[in-house]
């Protein structure tokens, strides 16, 4: 009886391991089962990531505007004062200067132009005058352009020189230049 009785335990024992041994099936349905678990759990981080930042640039706009209301009230009080024309001009001269100082206060700065070499990091070319100036000089600055902290938020346009004399290759094409330039 002692064969039967070892012959019995080791089939009870397989039987068992058969048991708790999961099929391939039921690992990769257990498996398949954590990652959408897994998967919904960062989708639903993601959704909350970008309700977080649409709150934080809501009232990040709210802070600046915030600090431009005063601007808005000197406009208000200079536009109820327009017949005295001299001190209207003082009144938007220094509702100008509130409000330059204000965007300054939170980063804003110009660009510096005029009587500089042309930088394309900076500047966009609007036109070219031929002048005795050392070529790629800024003659002229047609619109400021300003930089937020250390990124350019609208480059200068500007008008630079270009050599007296100078000519173009154009391949037996004549040189055909605006004379308002």
């Amino acid at each position: 009886m002692d064969k039967k009785q070892n012959k019995q335990q080791k089939e009870g024992k397989k039987e068992l391991k058969k048991e708790h041994k999961k099929s391939d099936k039921e690992v990769i349905a257990e498996l398949t089962d954590s990652l959408q678990r897994l998967q919904a759990e960062f989708e639903n981080y993601k959704k909350q990531v970008d309700k977080e930042k649409e709150e934080f640039v809501k009232y990040a706009k709210a802070d600046i505007i915030g600090k431009i209301l005063p601007v808005l009230d000197t406009f208000e009080i200079a536009l109820r004062n327009t017949t005295d024309k001299e001190k209207f001009v003082k009144g938007m001269e220094m509702t100008f200067a509130q409000l330059f100082s204000t965007l300054e206060s939170e980063g804003l700065r110009p660009i510096g132009a005029l009587g500089k070499k042309f930088d394309a990091y900076f500047h966009e070319v609007m036109l070219k005058q031929k002048s005795d100036k050392e070529e790629g000089t800024i003659l002229e600055e047609l619109q400021k352009g300003y930089m937020f902290n250390d990124k350019v938020l609208r480059h200068s346009k500007v008008k630079i020189s270009e050599k007296e004399g100078k000519e173009k290759k154009d391949h037996g094409k004549s040189d055909k230049k605006d004379s308002n330039q």
